[in-house]
């Protein structure tokens, strides 16, 4: 398959998901010196390889006959501070959404959300497809795999697009269950050194690695 075929298949997963609704959010990927990203008012359920196209890293379009999404600039800027990143999902999730117009940090309440660097940073408030928040959004990733944009969405990266799609579901699993925790009390928070051990013992256990059984 190609770029725009795995990008165009991410979207699609992802409308499915619930977490891209109608034309709100943008996919993209790195394919070597270039990066293959959904097109602007692309319906992302429906979303095929000629709703991709291909822009270099000072974001002139390189291939495919429609204008990048807005949000490009957010893209490429993550692309030019974080050379492991492979790929970006940016979604208006709807419970990532909705922490993001309250809280200011998604707190780690269970462990899974080390997979995302710790605690989620939320970006300040900048309009859309604007240097600002492409900035905000740089600096809440410094360290981690994921942010919320304030009153906004949501922004995961990962070093494939299988690894960034995975880490958009579980930051709005995540916001769901802080949600779900806080309506029936004040949810408890881990502790670092909490958070340290489950580091420790995810390491020396290979966690979330599928291993053969030792005969």
């Amino acid at each position: 398959m190609s770029a725009r075929d795995d990008v165009a298949a991410a979207a699609r997963r992802l409308a499915a998901e619930g977490l891209l609704v109608g034309t709100a959010g943008n996919v993209s990927m790195r394919v070597r010196d270039l990066v293959a990203v959904t097109a602007s008012g692309v319906v992302l359920a429906d979303c095929r390889p000629h709703d991709v196209v291909l822009v270099d890293h000072d974001g002139t379009l390189v291939d495919g006959g429609l204008v990048p999404t807005s949000e490009l600039d957010l893209h490429l800027g993550v692309y030019a501070d974080q050379p492991a990143t492979g790929a970006v999902v940016h979604t208006h999730a709807p419970w990532s959404t909705a922490v993001a117009c309250v809280l200011d940090e998604l707190p780690v309440l269970h462990y899974q959300q080390l997979l995302l660097g710790g605690a989620v940073r939320v970006a300040p408030y900048a309009t859309f497809g604007s240097p600002e928040l492409a900035a905000h959004v740089r600096a809440a990733l410094e360290g981690r795999q994921a942010a919320l944009l304030a009153n906004h969405g949501s922004v995961a990266v990962g070093t494939g697009l299988d690894q960034a799609v995975e880490h958009a579901l579980l930051l709005e699993w995540l916001a769901a269950l802080h949600h779900r925790a806080s309506a029936l009390g004040t949810p408890r928070v881990l502790t670092e050194a909490e958070q340290e051990a489950v580091v420790l013992a995810a390491l020396s256990r290979n966690y979330g690695t599928v291993q053969e059984k030792n005969p």
